[in-house]
């Protein structure tokens, strides 16, 4: 029987995410403009992810005004419930920004410090994926309804599809792609699809056998990670860590565990 607050907190979480997404999908202006930038000039922050943001905070404080947020453009606040949100408005934002349909709100609630529901909402894929810790994964979707997500059965490393992204530091990404550049000829291909969050919730789904990058932050990960894990992904960072802005891994089992090998052998967290 799923915890009454994690309940709340799960129907909070998709209610946010799908404002937000309608709000991303059918408000993007066709001028739409860069609004700031982060970590370089390529890594662009636009006006809807802060509308988007606002939106989702908003909500959250008219609900649940004890519970703390962290934010990607900037919403931070410790709260007194033990409770805190863990959110990327729009996980994806060059994508959207180009008119590309991979990009997706991401929320995550904390009990504690540790993620107890998440929920990536895919508008351009009208696509919902959520969990909620020791409840399994799920994903609801116009074509097929709502179905349990199962991590597909490990392949050879050699016959894998794995994906990746790359970071908006030049020297990092440099070091990123002598590492896809090692990696290739060992699996199946490598994907790039560009928000880590949607990465996350097809390894869930099967449609991936694995995924690492470098360089993300909690809201990046937090939703996506409870999802895969609780379709049966095995996830963590460089060997005897959990993820971190020096690596993210996740895999099916058999999997996980040669990737995240090769991955520290081709020092895949350097600078």
């Amino acid at each position: 029987m799923t915890d009454p607050l994690h309940a709340e907190l799960l129907e909070l979480a998709r209610e946010a995410a799908a404002r937000a997404g309608e709000l991303l999908r059918d408000g993007r202006p066709a001028d739409l403009a860069v609004a700031a930038t982060k970590s370089s000039p390529i890594d662009v922050v636009t006006e809807m992810d802060i509308a988007a943001e606002k939106l989702i905070t908003g909500l959250i404080a008219d609900r649940r005004p004890d519970d703390g947020v962290l934010g990607e453009e900037g919403a931070a606040s410790a709260g007194t419930s033990g409770v805190r949100w863990v959110i990327d408005p729009l996980d994806g934002t060059v994508n959207y920004l180009y008119g590309l349909p991979t990009w997706s709100v991401s929320i995550a609630a904390e009990q504690d410090g540790e993620t107890v529901v998440g929920v990536v909402f895919a508008p351009m894929r009208g696509e919902t994926f959520h969990a909620v810790r020791g409840g399994g994964a799920f994903a609801t979707g116009a074509w097929d309804g709502r179905r349990r997500l199962a991590c597909r059965p490990a392949p050879p490393l050699d016959q894998a599809l794995v994906s990746t992204g790359f970071n908006y530091v030049t020297e990092v990404r440099a070091h990123q792609a002598e590492v896809a550049h090692r990696l290739i000829p060992l699996l199946r291909d490598i994907r790039r699809g560009g928000s880590a969050a949607v990465d996350l919730c097809d390894l869930a789904a099967g449609r991936l056998d694995g995924y690492y990058e470098r360089g993300l932050n909690a809201w990046d990960l937090a939703a996506g990670d409870l999802i895969a894990r609780e379709a049966g992904a095995v996830t963590g960072g460089r060997p005897g860590e959990r993820p971190s802005r020096d690596l993210a891994v996740a895999g099916t089992p058999g999997i996980f565990e040669p990737l995240q090998r090769l991955l520290e052998d081709f020092g895949a967290w350097h600078d």
